[in-house]
């Protein structure tokens, strides 16, 4: 007897529909492709970047992307040191979201860089006093345990647990999986925070520039905070789009309200602290540096104007954090994701901010206008590249393997 591709005990679609599926995204993923060899070949004048921004559409993909991913640190955390059995029924699609998230970052890198091939520059000539060196590390390093993660649930399908060597080195990993678990938190609480930390001590731009612990501007922990709060958000919103597209449940809803509860919390006591940074920032950091807090906000409104900074504290953080933190919201599925989402989209907002916010404001007495930038084509797809790469590999992940050990129980 043939042994199935699929996990046992579920159903899939026929061959045919699943490859109409991909199609778009394949579509979609040659082009942006091609735009990105263009790139290498051609140069950076293939974009719109310039002399005022050297960091692009490009840095504020990659610092959305590399904060969602948390979902993946922070749910191993919950999983295996702090032993919340629930969250296992998610830790696997949550292990495939952050592999697609770290690996999209790290080629989202290679684009801004100009030249990836000596991207190993970062490693042999590495530069002890820049953060970006120490992000390198970890970044690099936790894709490499991300994957260490991935490994013993691609070794769960079927046709390769017949293999008795695979069939052993698969239990033999998920017994130790809490000491990568471990060390996946460890990297990731130094690289989420050192991403925020750069903004954080450029001296020249008053918007972005914050006092702090040590050497540590207060954006570092505030960026490993926010990520820790909206990772898991992400990861239950992509299951339940996942859930929506496959007609099928996947997970039990306590296991939504679980991440909900947790993350609710996690970012209310964030979006307060980013409050009171924001307050002390207005009325000591920038006044300190000849600065008000309009000077950042009022002069182009269209692009920069205050309402950013009330949908990223208001709308996007306190409105979802207090919507998730009560029993009432949290058992209410549209107001559970739809706070959801408000919260991935503050996220979203303040690593805009953080990225092109910082580069457009005027600092010389001399410029009035704000510095506007809209990113060229090839951008714009290259960006959309890990969306469309995302799409495929979940959808090889869900197809082969089993992410979701409650998916034969739910869908008889």
């Amino acid at each position: 007897m043939t042994t199935p591709a699929f996990p046992e005990g579920v159903k899939r679609c026929g061959s045919g529909q699943f490859i109409l599926w991909l199609l778009p995204a394949f579509l979609v993923l040659l082009i942006a492709v091609y735009a990105m060899f263009r790139i290498w070949f051609y140069g950076l004048n293939q974009t719109n970047m310039n002399d005022a921004y050297g960091f692009a559409i490009w840095i504020w993909a990659d610092l959305a992307v590399i904060a969602l991913g948390g979902g993946a640190f922070f749910s191993g955390f919950l999983a295996y040191i702090i032993g919340v059995k629930n969250v296992k029924n998610i830790i696997n699609f949550a292990v495939v979201l952050g592999v697609v998230c770290y690996t999209s970052a790290l080629l989202l890198l290679g684009l801004d860089v100009g030249q990836p091939l000596r991207g190993w520059f970062i490693f042999w000539h590495a530069n002890i006093h820049s953060m970006l060196t120490e992000v390198a590390f970890c970044l690099t390093i936790y894709l490499g345990v991300l994957i260490v993660e991935f490994i013993p649930v691609i070794l769960e399908n079927p046709r390769i647990q017949k293999v008795r060597f695979f069939h052993h080195l698969a239990h033999n990993m998920h017994e130790i999986m809490a000491v990568f678990a471990a060390t996946g938190v460890f990297l990731s609480f130094f690289h989420q925070g050192s991403l925020g930390g750069v903004p954080g001590v450029l001296y020249g731009r008053p918007f972005a520039f914050r006092e702090g612990l040590f050497i540590w501007p207060w954006t570092f922990f505030l960026f490993t905070w926010s990520a820790a709060a909206v990772g898991p958000l992400f990861t239950a919103t992509m299951c339940r789009l996942a859930e929506f597209i496959t007609g099928k449940k996947l997970v039990k809803d306590d296991v939504y309200r679980l991440l909900a509860k947790i993350s609710g919390w996690m970012l209310l006591t964030y979006i307060i602290a980013k409050s009171l940074d924001t307050i002390y920032w207005a009325t000591v950091t920038a006044p300190a540096r000849g600065f008000t807090l309009m000077d950042f906000y009022s002069n182009n409104p269209a692009y920069y104007g205050i309402w950013i900074l009330i949908a990223e504290i208001l709308i996007c953080g306190f409105l979802p954090a207090l919507i998730l933190i009560t029993q009432k919201g949290r058992e209410n599925k549209k107001l559970l994701f739809g706070a959801a989402i408000l919260a991935i989209i503050g996220l979203c907002i303040n690593r805009w901010v953080m990225v092109l916010q910082v580069l457009a404001a005027p600092l010389k007495p001399f410029q009035e206008e704000w510095f506007v930038y809209s990113p060229a084509w090839t951008e714009v797809i290259t960006t959309i590249l890990p969306v469309a790469y995302g799409i495929i590999l979940i959808s090889l992940a869900y197809r082969f393997l089993p992410l979701f050990p409650q998916e034969k129980e739910l869908n008889p």
